[in-house]
């Protein structure tokens, strides 16, 4: 059983910050990946940022240079921080990790969060 539990989310102004955290737990054999998407309603998921366990990052192009991801290998955490927020950054953000599990190692999962609400307000 592996959780993903994430944190940080709110109603900010726009051109403020904000700062997410997911933390994966449970029968976690190793973390492959781990990243953050969004999704409004009516619209598909989409890509925000995702990092390696090497520390390689990728971004959607319209969040370079105003989001950071960043991870904690040690705590299985990884981090986004958002600056200079738009209103339409206003979404569900959903933690993503790939991971292996305990008894099948040899395998690569999915595993998502709960989603977190970001509203950004004009």
């Amino acid at each position: 059983q592996v959780q993903l539990v994430e944190s940080g989310g709110g109603l900010v102004q726009a051109g403020g910050s904000l700062r997410l955290s997911c933390a994966a737990s449970g029968s976690i054999f190793s973390i492959t990946a781990m990243g953050w998407y969004r999704q409004t309603p009516g619209k598909q998921r989409e890509l925000v940022a995702t990092i390696t366990s090497g520390g390689s990052t990728n971004y959607a192009d319209s969040m370079k240079g105003r989001f950071t991801i960043s991870r904690d290998n040690a705590k299985n955490t990884v981090y986004l921080q958002m600056n200079s927020l738009k209103p339409e950054d206003t979404a569900v953000y959903y933690c993503n990790a790939k991971m292996s599990v305990l008894g099948t190692t040899h395998v690569l999962y999915d595993y998502w969060g709960q989603g977190t609400q970001v509203t950004v307000s004009s």
